[in-house]
C-alpha cells in the first residue's frame, strides 16, 4: 500500500484524505502538512496523520513515498520540484500551473527524478465519461463537430474576501481555476490539443468582487470547436456534449452519473422516418476522487500509467494560461 502525505487541510485536502483513508487497499495518508495547524489538529489525529509544520519535514521522511499537493497554485512548481529531488512522487490537485513554462519546469523535474505525477482532475476517472471517449475515438458519433461544456457552483457566494481562492493572480479568469479547467481536461482527452481561445469573464454577484462568470470559445488543432462557461454564483451543475455527424452524446448532472446518446437519423426523415432509440446510462454513486489517488497509486506501482500524461498536464496550463491572457486583452489568443 502506498504510503503518502497529505499537503494542504482545507476543505479540499480533507476530501481526498476521506476518500481513500480506511477504504483503500492501494494508498493510504500517514502524515500531513499545513501552515493553519490549530485548524487541522482535530481532522488529521481522527485520520491517524502525524501532522508537521513544514512540508520539508515531510520530503525528508523516508517513510513517505509520495506527497498529494492540495495547496495554492502558484506554490505548485516549486513543490514539484522540491519531491522530485527528494524521491518523491508528487500528485497535484488541478490546475498543474497557471503557466505553459512553470508546468514544463516541474515536468521536467520529474522525469529527471524518475517519479511519477498525477493531475487532480477526477472526472476523467467516472465510467460515463470512459463510455464518452469511447463513442468518440472509435468514430461512432462520425465526425465530430463541436463539443461544449457547463460546470457550475454557488462556492463564490461563500468565499471570504481574504481567501487565496479569490486572488485574482491565484484563480485568474474568475471560475477558470476551481470549475473551467475540469472542462478544458475533458476536451483535451476526448477532443485533441487546443489551438486558440477567446475568453470573456466578469463579475456578476459573489460578495468578494472576484469573476464569477466566465465564458470561453475553443478552437482545436483537428478543426473542432468548443465552448466553456464556468460560473461560481449559482446551484451546482455539470453537462459535457460533443456534437458529432452521427449523434449526439451527453453526460449531465452534478455527479456525471447520467449519460445520453441521441442518434443522428441514418437517412434523411422524409424518407426514412425510423427513429432510433436514445441510449441511456445511469452510474450512480461513483467516487473519483478515490479512483483517481488509486490509479495514481497503481502507476507508482509499475501497473497501468496514470491516464493524464505529463505532455497534456503540460498543455492545460498551456490553454489556461492563454484564456488568462484572452480575458484580459478580450481577443482571441494562441495557446503557447
Amino acid at each position: 500500500m502506498l504510503q503518502a502525505a497529505i499537503v494542504g487541510l482545507g476543505w479540499w485536502g480533507r476530501t481526498l484524505v476521506q476518500a481513500v483513508q480506511g477504504k483503500s487497499q492501494e494508498i493510504r495518508f500517514i502524515a500531513g502538512a499545513t501552515g493553519r495547524r490549530a485548524r487541522a489538529e482535530d481532522f488529521t489525529r481522527e485520520a491517524g496523520l502525524d501532522l508537521v509544520d513544514r512540508y520539508e519535514d515531510l520530503l525528508a521522511d523516508p517513510g513517505i513515498e509520495a506527497v498529494v499537493l492540495a495547496t495554492p497554485h502558484l506554490d505548485h512548481e516549486a513543490q514539484v520540484i522540491a519531491a522530485a529531488r527528494a524521491g518523491k512522487h508528487v500528485f497535484v490537485e488541478k490546475p498543474f500551473a497557471l503557466e505553459k513554462a512553470s508546468a514544463e519546469r516541474a515536468v521536467a523535474a520529474a522525469r529527471e527524478s524518475g517519479i511519477v505525477l498525477g493531475l487532480g482532475h477526477n472526472r476523467r476517472f467516472h465510467p460515463n465519461m470512459g463510455i464518452l471517449r469511447e463513442r468518440v475515438r472509435t468514430g461512432s458519433l462520425g465526425t465530430i463537430l463541436h463539443c461544449e461544456g457547463t460546470m457550475t457552483s454557488p462556492s463564490g457566494l461563500f468565499l471570504k474576501q481574504d481567501s487565496w481562492r479569490t486572488d485574482p493572480h491565484q484563480s485568474p479568469a474568475g471560475g477558470m481555476a476551481g470549475l473551467g479547467i475540469h472542462m478544458v481536461d475533458g476536451m483535451i482527452d476526448v477532443i485533441g490539443p487546443v489551438s486558440n481561445v477567446c475568453c470573456q469573464s466578469v463579475h456578476r454577484a459573489v460578495p468578494s468582487g472576484a469573476q464569477d462568470t466566465t465564458s470561453i470559445l475553443l478552437r482545436f488543432e483537428n478543426g473542432v470547436t468548443g465552448f466553456v462557461s464556468c460560473m461560481t454564483a449559482t446551484a451546482p451543475f455539470y453537462r459535457f456534449t460533443v456534437y458529432g455527424t452521427k449523434g449526439i452524446a451527453e453526460i449531465t448532472t452534478p455527479s456525471l452519473d447520467h449519460f445520453n446518446l441521441y442518434p443522428a437519423p441514418q437517412a434523411h426523415p422524409s424518407t426514412d422516418p425510423t427513429r432510433r432509440p436514445v441510449e441511456r446510462h445511469y452510474a450512480p454513486a461513483v467516487d473519483t476522487v478515490r479512483l483517481e489517488l488509486e490509479a495514481f497509486a497503481e502507476a507508482i506501482r509499475g501497473g497501468t500509467p496514470f491516464p493524464i500524461t505529463p505532455a497534456e498536464m503540460a498543455h492545460g496550463s498551456a490553454v489556461f494560461e492563454a484564456v488568462t491572457r484572452s480575458s484580459a486583452e478580450c481577443s482571441w489568443v494562441s495557446v503557447p
